[in-house]
């Protein structure tokens, strides 16, 4: 049976890129699709009728939201890595994918402490791997390119950081995001500036929180193993403060900037910040007390008193151009992103199915209208 095809050649920003409409028939190659975002993303795609393929390593850690929800059953899968310029290469051009979601990382800060080099080959090469790809293969049209809010050059200054502020970075982690951005903007202003190539842009999101993340050294995980097992959590900066926001909020800015690109593709093709209200810019103490009062019992936490890598004090977005120019608004307060986080953790413990929680509670998502952007907003 033949797949019907869209296009988005007549429509602006002001399409609705979370309706399936959008996405139904359209080739997509998600990188990092067994990962935590990625198969949120993925799942979501599918759901919409996308033609999904993707290219990440085999999933790390059990349990693990790609075994759980059965992503590979949802997409073509592709196990590979993007140190590995061959199988980045044959990857695309197998799919002829029509956008590209570049997701594919080493994640975590604490991490790229112990493996500075392998942060900086997977996030800083990964990505010129991936560019590379993308100018051999004509089929594709846009190209977000997934960074993190940790790219610019942390001042610890008490306002939303604006895509114009200078990139840069402390821990290889934040160092390394804040290269991709570059590269991005390079392989944007050196290879793609003409009419009809691929569209590229960057997208740096917030702290993001959401059912399915069991990774070490991040604040919601690390509460639900404890409350599990019934200790009370080590915090280890209580007085940070973050831009927290449930994973579906920067999945909604990615799949809205991809849209864009689509439509109206020079014009979109920057870096764009994708960050929480001002109401969901909170300390790390303050979401863990969010989180043990969801819970409930005897849930709580202490601080951790031992002697850790720095970490930025002070983290904020201003996301105000996309909610200007690609009418993205997040929809979840900070009380509902940690409650929906805690409840797909106890849900799924009293059996659910990972991928019917995750569909679950992107419907409940899309019923959700958009909040109010409160004033002093980041």
């Amino acid at each position: 049976m033949g797949v019907r095809q869209c296009t988005l050649e007549a429509l602006d920003v002001n399409i609705d890129a979370l309706d399936a409409e959008t996405w139904q028939g359209r080739h997509v190659l998600v990188t990092g699709h067994t990962g935590f975002k990625g198969a949120w993303l993925c799942l979501w795609l599918a759901r919409m009728g996308a033609r999904v393929t993707g290219f990440a390593l085999a999933p790390e850690g059990r349990p693990n939201l790609f075994d759980l929800a059965a992503v590979g059953s949802q997409v073509q899968s592709t196990i590979g890595d993007l140190r590995d310029t061959g199988a980045v290469g044959r990857a695309l051009k197998e799919a002829q994918p029509e956008v590209v979601l570049h997701l594919a990382a080493q994640s975590l800060v604490r991490r790229s402490y112990a493996e500075p080099a392998q942060t900086f080959d997977t996030n800083v090469m990964g990505t010129v791997n991936l560019l590379e790809a993308v100018r051999q293969v004509p089929s594709v049209r846009a190209v977000v390119v997934v960074t993190s809010d940790k790219c610019y050059e942390n001042r610890g200054i008490a306002r939303g950081y604006v895509e114009d502020d200078p990139l840069g970075g402390h821990d290889p982690y934040s160092a390394s995001k804040g290269c991709a951005e570059i590269v991005a903007a390079s392989y944007r202003r050196s290879f793609f500036h003409e009419k009809g190539m691929a569209a590229i842009a960057s997208a740096r999101a917030g702290n993001v929180i959401g059912g399915g993340d069991w990774s070490q050294d991040r604040l919601l995980p690390d509460l639900i193993r404890a409350f599990e097992s019934g200790r009370p959590a080590l915090i280890r900066n209580p007085a940070a403060i973050r831009p927290f926001q449930h994973v579906l909020e920067p999945l909604a800015g990615y799949l809205q900037l991809a849209a864009a690109l689509l439509s109206d593709g020079p014009a979109q093709a920057r870096g764009w910040n994708f960050g929480p209200d001002a109401a969901s810019t909170a300390t790390v103490g303050a979401v863990a007390d969010i989180a043990a009062a969801a819970w409930g019992g005897s849930a709580g936490w202490t601080t951790d008193g031992s002697v850790h890598p720095h970490e930025a004090a002070v983290l904020m977005l201003d996301a105000s151009a996309a909610r200007q120019r690609l009418h993205w608004t997040p929809r979840l307060p900070l009380a509902r992103a940690v409650a929906d986080t805690i409840a797909w953790h106890r849900e799924l413990a009293a059996g659910a199915d990972a991928a019917s929680l995750c569909l679950r509670q992107v419907d409940a998502y899309l019923e959700t209208p958009a909040m109010a952007v409160l004033e002093g907003a980041a």
